[in-house]
């Protein structure tokens, strides 16, 4: 039962995002309202590629849970990446139609139902075959690393929205509070997990940051900054020697 909802799950999150830009809902894609809602914690264009990434791993999680024998990754996982499914495309509607606020809930709802999937399965603190840490492990941990950074961006359109000035010294505070945050995440993550895939994926939106925020005061230094910081961490953990620095 739950391996056929887990497919139909992923099958309608596909639909309900691609029928998102082809149509487009509402008559706007989601790019577009992006750039309406536009904010320094927005990174440039290319970076939102990752999605094409995720989907794929995907569709290779989900292939491996209907095809393989693994039941214990059933009992672990239960019914949450549908629940992940169902935040996914709730938010496709709520965002196209700019009910912003109801987009953060469903943003959160999607970034619980990942974050208990990532525990339950204890990605980064189990030994499993190299298959199922490339179709399931992996996968979640670059849709976690993504839904990381999108719910800040989600409540930075909301803020502009309500009339937040997205440029002041006030929205560069805070985004640059926002990056630090991330960053920290990222650390404790790499340090307790050694999590090199989710790791990557916020190395790849703050370098995206950096592109979009070039000409912004303060925000590509601190974004620049955490990159390094994340590869530095990621390095010393591969190598063995993080422990010794902290």
């Amino acid at each position: 039962m739950v391996k056929i909802a887990n497919v139909i799950g992923f099958l309608v999150t596909i639909i309900v995002n691609g029928a998102a830009n082809a149509l487009p809902l509402n008559g706007v894609t989601t790019g577009a309202l992006s750039d309406k809602y536009g904010n320094l914690f927005t990174p440039a264009g290319y970076v939102f590629a990752i999605w094409g990434v995720i989907y794929i791993l995907l569709a290779a999680f989900t292939y491996y849970q209907y095809t393989e024998n693994d039941q214990g990754l059933h009992e672990k996982i239960g019914w949450l990446f549908v629940a992940s499914c169902f935040f996914n495309s709730i938010w496709i509607f709520f965002w196209h139609y700019e009910y912003l606020a109801l987009s953060v809930l469903a943003m959160a709802g999607l970034l619980a139902s990942l974050l208990l999937i990532y525990t339950r399965l204890e990605i980064g603190l189990v030994d499993v075959s190299r298959k199922k840490l490339l179709m399931v492990h992996t996968t979640f941990s670059v849709y976690l690393g993504w839904i990381t950074v999108a719910p800040i961006a989600n409540v930075a359109a909301l803020m502009v929205a309500m009339g937040w000035e997205a440029n002041n010294i006030t929205a560069i505070y805070s985004t640059a509070a926002m990056i630090l945050i991330a960053l920290l995440l990222t650390v404790i993550n790499v340090y307790t997990r050694g999590d090199a895939a989710y790791a990557a994926v916020l190395v790849w939106a703050l370098g995206g940051i950096v592109v979009k925020q070039m000409n912004t005061w303060l925000i590509p230094y601190i974004a620049g900054f955490s990159i390094i910081a994340i590869i530095a961490v990621v390095v010393l953990k591969k190598t063995g020697r993080l422990e010794e620095v902290f």
